[in-house]
């Protein structure tokens, strides 16, 4: 029997060693995945912060946009005004037609033109005699605002605010450039911390799978550690009854040789297979 339970005792042990190794083994495992994890999911946030800042960028530039769309489309309506009284100065003076900045326009378009298609000799009469045209109808009409100084005067102002409300414009559409390249920042940043995250949540999942299994492996050698421990309790506790044990078997065979060997001398009983194997194993006929 104490050969039996120091046979199971070892083999017990061999088991929690390979438990306790595994456990040890998928721990390790857990806790790089871990590290990665942390690691993936500081990089989350980096990013989610960095995105953050393009997004105040942006917001600060599209602020700046709507300043300056407002400051150029207030001075553009001035403008607007001084033009519409104008144009009643025109009306009432017998000046039609388009102003001198749109003739002059139309020529350079014309002259432009001229120079870089290729046109029949017939076209490029005609053209050249439109040009003309507006050439003469540019000199009328300037004569005529000269002669009119307080259409001269309102226009020389509407443009003031025409060209005040270019540079607002300007500025507007650099903003505007501006904003739209932060926000393309921050899309792209906020796509790639949702990249990150997804391969840090997929991490986290795989850590705790090696947790778990890892947990298993240690409520195994726990539970062995405990068998051990009660077959070590148990092999203590023969060990201790064993001689004590042999004196009192001992002492009842005695007793019971003794008893069979009284019966069979009175004529009690007679003796039997068994009978003579207990007084034989007793060492009672021996004695006698």
């Amino acid at each position: 029997m104490l050969k039996e339970l120091n046979e199971r005792k070892n083999e017990l042990r061999k088991l929690s060693e390979q438990y306790k190794e595994k456990r040890n083994e998928l721990n390790a495992h857990a806790s790089e995945l871990a590290s990665k994890r942390n690691e993936l999911n500081k990089r989350t946030k980096d990013l989610i912060n960095e995105a953050q800042e393009y997004k105040k960028l942006r917001d600060e530039n599209n602020k700046m946009v709507q300043e300056n769309k407002d400051k150029r489309d207030e001075l553009n309506s001035e403008a607007n005004k001084l033009y519409s009284k104008i144009e009643k100065i025109r009306s009432k003076n017998n000046i039609d037609g388009p102003s001198l900045k749109e003739i002059e326009k139309e020529i350079q378009r014309l002259e432009f033109t001229q120079q870089t298609e290729v046109l029949t000799p017939q076209k490029e009469k005609e053209l050249v005699n439109k040009i003309q045209d507006l050439r003469k109808q540019y000199e009328t009409k300037k004569e005529q605002l000269e002669n009119n100084t307080e259409i001269q005067k309102l226009s020389e102002e509407a443009q003031e605010y025409r060209d005040e409300a270019s540079k607002y414009h300007e500025a507007l559409a650099e903003y505007a450039q501006k904003a739209q390249e932060y926000h393309n920042y921050m899309v792209q940043t906020f796509k790639k911390a949702d990249q990150i995250r997804e391969e840090a949540d997929e991490t986290h999942k795989q850590f705790v799978e090696y947790q778990d299994t890892a947990d298993e492996q240690h409520k195994k050698f726990i539970a062995i550690q405990k068998d051990m421990r009660d077959i070590e309790k148990e092999i203590r506790n023969l060990k201790k009854s064993e001689p004590r044990g042999k004196k009192v078997d001992k002492e009842s065979a005695d007793k019971d040789a003794e008893t069979i060997f009284s019966q069979f001398k009175s004529g009690e009983k007679k003796l039997t297979t068994e009978s003579l194997l207990t007084l034989q194993k007793s060492g009672f006929l021996k004695k006698k």
